[in-house]
């Protein structure tokens, strides 16, 4: 694969926490790609970034948390990822058909761009999507794509922006570059930014135009029923000219969460806290702040997060019940394999 030599971001810890790990022999990296059992590294000292991607494969005891896209990670002389340093801004969902389990999106993410195409918005997945952003303490900019097919716009863009914790709501066009700039605007030197957003909704087409070339495979929606068809099938971090990184996702069809996002509906919480009783669900209770000061769609909205929120701790609480199950396995069969072996 040949990439041109980006700069893969600053870990000014990376040296210390390397030496944590009490293997001196050890080198830090950045993960660019995700492939089936393998992963794409830039080396890096942490100072300056020599740009050497190497296809690594991983130590065995990873297998429970593998690297993902935009991690930081600790590689051993033979070529292997010995380590997954602490991560930050880690973009999870709930894993495909696991409802125990989890997968990382992209991490070490700055900034969310929550990708949503004009005029066929659907506020319910934005509001997923933020969601799935909030969770992770990173702050969220939806951006609405194909600005040039709905000349109603911007009222479009209130429409669904509000209620929701943004940082700020883009109306875009790749074609004549609309609204590009001011995206650009949120694109600082350094930091990395994650696309979140459905097939087709034109995410590559946008990391095409902010990189100036046409480097990401792109397809035109169905004409059927204007879904979008899957190009991009790996997660991969980009240098951007001007010194940003933006990680390019794969299209999510199930945006299960598997964190609580903080902060989500920043006025039902405020008004609640005038509500008579401290458990309100904003439905018949007397003495409630909530139900006639908001908007029917946002209570709604407020009311399945609730939902899922439930779901989550009980899903975590499963899923750590699993895991301490599986440790005390490996360790009885350890010891029998020693008792054995003693005989």
């Amino acid at each position: 694969m040949q990439l041109e030599a980006f700069d893969v971001g600053r870990r000014p810890e990376l040296a210390a926490q390397l030496a944590e790990l009490g293997e001196p022999e050890l080198t830090g990296g950045r993960v660019l790609a995700q492939h089936r059992g393998y992963w794409l590294v830039a080396a890096t000292d942490g100072e300056t970034s020599p740009f050497e991607p190497r296809l690594l494969t991983s130590r065995g005891r990873l297998r429970e948390d593998p690297p993902g896209v935009g991690d930081w990670v600790a590689i051993d002389p033979d070529g292997a990822i010995a380590a997954v340093l602490a991560r930050h801004g880690t973009l999870m969902r709930q894993a495909v058909g696991g409802p125990t389990s989890s997968q990382v999106l992209a991490a070490n993410v700055d900034l969310a761009l929550v990708v949503e195409s004009l005029p066929d918005t659907n506020r319910s997945r934005v509001e997923r999507l933020v969601a799935l952003a909030m969770s992770a303490s990173v702050p969220a900019v939806l951006v609405l794509t194909k600005a040039d097919l709905d000349p109603d716009w911007e009222a479009r863009a209130i429409e669904i922006s509000r209620e929701l914790p943004l940082t700020a709501t883009i109306a875009v066009c790749a074609k004549d570059a609309t609204g590009m700039d001011a995206l650009r605007a949120h694109l600082l030197p350094g930091a990395t930014a994650a696309l979140l957003g459905r097939s087709g909704a034109g995410k590559s087409t946008l990391v095409n135009a902010l990189l100036g070339v046409d480097r990401q495979a792109t397809r035109p929606v169905r004409a059927g029923d204007g879904r979008g068809r899957h190009v991009t099938v790996t997660r991969e971090l980009i240098g951007l000219p001007g010194g940003a990184l933006i990680i390019d996702t794969p299209g999510l069809r199930e945006i299960g969460l598997w964190s609580e996002p903080e902060d989500m509906f920043v006025e039902i919480n405020q008004l609640a806290a005038d509500c008579r009783f401290a458990d309100c669900q904003h439905e018949t209770e007397p003495g409630c702040a909530v139900r006639d000061a908001v908007n029917a769609e946002d209570l709604s909205a407020w009311r399945n997060l609730a939902i899922e929120q439930a779901a989550i701790a009980n899903r975590k609480a499963v899923a750590a019940d699993r895991k301490q199950r599986s440790r005390l396995l490996r360790r009885r069969v350890k010891a029998a394999k020693r008792e054995s072996r003693g005989q």
